[in-house]
């Protein structure tokens, strides 16, 4: 069954405007740049910086992918034309957007953000490891469900919405990790589990759309291919990307802490300091973190 309109059209490249990602993208560098130079200096002790230069280059980092995955030609193709391009544009938002806006986000500006009553409770609720697991991988298999792609292509307000839903899950997920309140991230050694568990649920919807023989979307499914690609290779292309391309991503994190671990347990023996818990991988510790950020109680029923 085709899609919802068969009409494409022919130029793949043609420019759209997109005023709703301008504005989007020059709020943002607008607040950063105000909160930086006019709020941080009167909130940041005497004699230490407002922001680093890490976070500076995160924040145009950030900014630039938002513009990348938001934009025109890459919104445009992988809303009208490919599902892997659509898959590629999701990977962007959630896994390196996402981290590096809170890379960029100084320790300061996320407590003038959050405060200190009731929207930081919920905040904290939300980011801890399992719930802000729980939440990220269950967006990742509802934002793959046939009618949730479907009526987000026919519909730019519900697009619109769930890009906003898959950011801030993205951003709850990655708070565990890279977060600015260093109190809420988790050891070194449980941040290389939590994300193992991050790279599993995934594979899911991407073996899926790999194997499976059907044009699964059938917004993507046009007589018109982009780039001669059919629609069954688009699925598939978009599969093995979530599949290999954002396990691989997490993969390669995962290496570079292990490694990083190691070496602070070699330094530290080296030094003749005693090796502590949060220096040694073990279960016990990891059982320990999260115990420590429990997921939000489950809200009791009314009589």
């Amino acid at each position: 069954m085709l899609a919802y309109s068969t009409y494409r059209d022919p130029d793949v490249w043609r420019w759209h405007p997109h005023p709703e990602v301008w504005v989007l993208v020059l709020s943002l560098i607008g607040l950063y740049v105000y909160a930086v130079r006019k709020i941080g200096p009167k909130v940041v002790p005497a004699g230490q910086p407002v922001i680093t230069t890490r976070q500076k280059w995160a924040f145009v980092g950030a900014i630039t992918l938002l513009e990348l995955a938001a934009d025109w030609p890459m919104h445009d193709i992988g809303e009208e034309y490919l599902f892997s391009v659509h898959m590629c544009q999701h990977l962007i938002l959630t896994l390196v957007m996402a981290p590096l806006f809170l890379i960029a986000t100084p320790r300061w500006l996320a407590d003038l953000i959050l405060g200190a009553g009731r929207t930081r409770r919920v905040v904290r609720w939300f980011v801890a490891p399992v719930a802000a697991g729980v939440i990220y991988n269950s967006m990742v298999l509802f934002t793959h469900w046939p009618p949730v792609v479907n009526n987000a292509v026919r519909y730019g307000g519900l697009h619109f919405g769930l890009h906003i839903l898959v950011v801030l899950c993205a951003l709850a997920m990655w708070t565990p990790i890279c977060g600015p309140i260093e109190e809420w991230r988790i050891s070194l050694p449980a941040q290389m589990v939590y994300l193992f568990m991050m790279s599993v649920i995934p594979t899911m919807p991407g073996a899926w759309l790999t194997f499976a023989t059907h044009p699964v979307y059938s917004v993507y499914n046009t007589p018109f291919r982009a780039f001669n690609v059919g629609v069954i290779d688009d699925q598939q292309m978009a599969g093995l990307i979530m599949k290999l391309g954002g396990g691989s991503y997490f993969w390669i994190i995962i290496t570079a802490m292990f490694f990083t671990w190691a070496a602070r347990h070699e330094s530290a023996q080296k030094a003749g300091r005693k090796v502590t818990e949060r220096d040694v991988l073990t279960w016990q510790k990891v059982e320990q973190e999260f115990a420590d950020h429990p997921a939000p109680p489950e809200p009791t029923k009314q009589s």
